[in-house]
């Protein structure tokens, strides 16, 4: 097959500035190519990479993008624009996967390839105008239900789930000799994370926990998606004087790997009810043995089982820092508890490889170039 995938306008492909769907889509760019695909992979241009490049057998084409920003109305325009040079650039192919607001709505020639729109949050009204496309795929069942019932009744494309899978899995569970008392935090350093909450919980559990630290892995800056430099220093501000760690973003995924096998759990308190889809962070953690602590978003109901690779804590209620605390205490505390939700956790992500997810997408693919497109 020829496959094209469009990233939006942004962040750059390989993920330089950070990224988890640019992440996602690179890996299996690769896999599609490595199993004897033509792709072509469309992203935003940086000074450090290449205009133009091949690499693991994928094609690269980079176009003028913009910096991320804050305003939702620029951030269409831009997104139009970058969208609109992306359309002059796009060969015939089979399928065309997007990840962009606009390039459903001007990418329209059915030589450009079967359409599949990458629907990586939840929809706010724009899936009635992609019911054109091919397909709308997303990573949980939750947003896909979201994406139903936007649609209605009516002709529409098909909707299909397919999860994000992890670049890592660690051959083996590390030796509980690899792991230091630390509680990890990795993700964008932003309100909708729930990292004040996380503070607030961990000025609670800290002095349960002596010799521990919570260290907080991730990008601050908006360009990167953070919350800024003021948002940066409310969280220093709310940590001081307790034993955390700020740590400026890892995007080596070595040295990242090395974050997940020397941390001892991992927590990922995040507020994002309508913003949250999946989660890849948990479940790139759980890669390598280490149980998380997640919030109760519906989204982490698709690979986080409460008591059996993880636990849960309910951010809505009124309490929800002293629940936080005493999972972080008692998951802490308890060897036997951590080691045994370490090996479920590692196992549950045995069918997440880039691999296996890769292989879902190309008969998803195969599906579509023999399926009729829906009624306009």
């Amino acid at each position: 097959m020829r496959i094209t995938i469009v990233q939006g306008a942004f962040l750059p492909v390989p993920p330089i500035m950070g990224g988890a769907v640019e992440k996602v889509w690179q890996g299996l760019g690769r896999e599609f190519a490595a199993r004897g695909h033509e792709v072509l992979h469309l992203s935003r241009r940086h000074p450090r990479l290449p205009h133009e490049e091949t690499a693991a057998g994928v094609r690269h084409l980079r176009v003028s993008g913009f910096a991320q920003p804050r305003s939702l109305v620029a951030l269409k325009l831009k997104d139009l624009l970058f969208s609109l040079a992306v359309r002059r650039r796009l060969p015939p192919a089979d399928i065309l996967v997007s990840n962009t607001f606009w390039l459903p709505l001007v990418a329209r020639r059915p030589d450009r390839g079967r359409l599949v729109v990458h629907v990586a949050r939840f929809p706010r009204g724009q899936m009635r105008y992609y019911r054109h496309a091919a397909c709308l795929q997303t990573v949980t069942n939750t947003v896909a239900r979201a994406i139903e019932a936007e649609l209605g009744a009516g002709p529409r494309p098909r909707v299909t789930v397919i999860p994000y899978p992890i670049s890592h899995r660690s051959a083996r569970l590390p030796d509980p000799l690899e792991r230091t008392p630390t509680v990890l935090y990795t993700g964008r350093l932003h309100p909708e994370k729930g990292l004040e909450l996380l503070l607030f919980a961990w000025r609670r559990a800290a002095p349960h926990l002596p010799g521990w630290r919570l260290r907080i892995v991730g990008p601050w800056r908006a360009e990167h998606g953070g919350g800024g430099p003021d948002f940066l220093a409310l969280l220093r501000a709310e940590a001081a004087g307790q034993p955390v760690d700020f740590v400026e973003p890892i995007f080596s995924a070595d040295a990242l790997a090395h974050e997940y096998r020397t941390a001892s759990l991992f927590v990922y308190p995040s507020l994002a009810a309508r913003g949250e889809t999946f989660g890849l962070a948990p479940l790139e953690a759980m890669a390598f043995g280490l149980p998380p602590i997640v919030s109760a978003l519906e989204c982490f109901r698709d690979f986080v089982e409460p008591e059996h690779n993880g636990l849960v804590f309910d951010h809505d209620d009124g309490n929800a820092a002293g629940e936080l605390a005493e999972r972080l205490v008692r998951l802490a505390g308890d060897h036997e508890l951590r080691a045994r939700l370490a090996a479920a956790a590692w196992q549950t992500t045995a069918h997440h490889t880039e691999g296996a997810i890769a292989e879902t997408f190309l008969a998803e693919f195969e599906s579509l170039l023999h399926s009729p497109l829906p009624t306009r």
